[in-house]
């Protein structure tokens, strides 16, 4: 939403008065719809979005409540969460086929799911 607004408030010179009732609208449609569980993962595990954010993002209460919320409800078994726990640690420090210099580009020339595909198989449970 922010990469949203931004070209807004651009658009109409920084001019906060001129914007600040379509950013209203844009909050409130993004508490009302997006705002949720699933949303905050797909964003957690957007390796674009991730990586040049994430010390932002690791400490984001929000990202981290709706990351867990969906892995607690997409997988019952307390055995499968603590693997999906530990390939996360593995995806957050860059770390196997993660830290390649090919995944790392791909970051943002890929998409999502196809730099998962590439590079995500040795994290199968997440």
């Amino acid at each position: 939403m922010d990469k949203a607004k931004e070209p807004i408030a651009n658009s109409l010179n920084g001019n906060e008065e001129k914007y600040k009732s379509i950013f209203e609208i844009i909050d409130a449609r993004w508490s009302l719809q997006l705002h949720r569980p699933l949303h905050a993962t797909g964003y957690f595990l957007n390796p674009e979005f991730f990586y040049p954010n994430k010390m932002r993002i690791e400490s984001n209460e929000d990202v981290n409540t709706g990351l867990l919320s969906c892995i607690h409800k997409i997988e019952k078994n307390l055995a499968k969460v603590d693997m999906i726990l530990d390939e996360i640690e593995r995806y957050k420090a860059a770390a196997g086929t993660f830290g390649f210099p090919s995944a790392i580009r791909g970051r943002t020339t890929k998409s999502p799911a196809a730099w998962w595909k590439t590079y995500g198989s040795l994290t199968p449970n997440l």
